[in-house]
């Protein structure tokens, strides 16, 4: 009975992280790139996270594309979640210091998406330049790492 409890336990508080990190993340990047810079378009952007997986073709998919993009892209929020819940008891530091290592963990997300899974998906891909680099940085500190660290820290003992 306990471990029907925790894992439905863990479920809650890794889907929590990912709905909130996930919605957090598209929404700042809504806001930043297409309202604040004028740089996109909110489906381009989802669009631009189906090409990981379809190539250009992304682009001309319309709807489904779109759908296929947000749906990858919180799959992704989840991947991050649940990488943080399976190392949070191991690493004393994750409990004592939920800010530091929320920025951290941002840190972190970025530098996986952006000199890894990026790096692979698209090899050609320029790397960003240090003002773009800041920004995407900045989003994921505080609409990934931090609020990960806090739902899994407040949800893990």
């Amino acid at each position: 009975m306990s471990t029907i409890r925790s894992s439905s336990s863990a479920f809650k508080t890794i889907a929590s992280a990912t709905i909130i990190a996930g919605a957090l993340d598209i929404l700042a990047a809504i806001l930043i790139y297409s309202i604040i810079m004028e740089q996109t378009t909110p489906s381009r952007i989802c669009m631009s996270i189906a090409s990981g997986i379809f190539g250009k073709e992304a682009y001309s998919g319309g709807v489904p594309m779109v759908l296929t993009g947000l749906l990858l892209h919180f799959f992704i929020a989840f991947l991050f979640s649940t990488f943080y819940y399976r190392i949070f008891p191991y690493l004393r530091m994750l409990r004592k210091q939920k800010l530091v290592c929320g920025i951290l963990y941002g840190i972190f997300v970025w530098l996986v998406m952006n000199v890894g899974v990026l790096r692979i998906t698209f090899p050609k891909m320029p790397f960003p330049d240090p003002r773009s680099s800041l920004i995407g940085m900045s989003i994921l500190i505080v609409a990934v790492g931090i609020p990960i660290s806090y739902i899994i820290s407040a949800n893990r003992r």
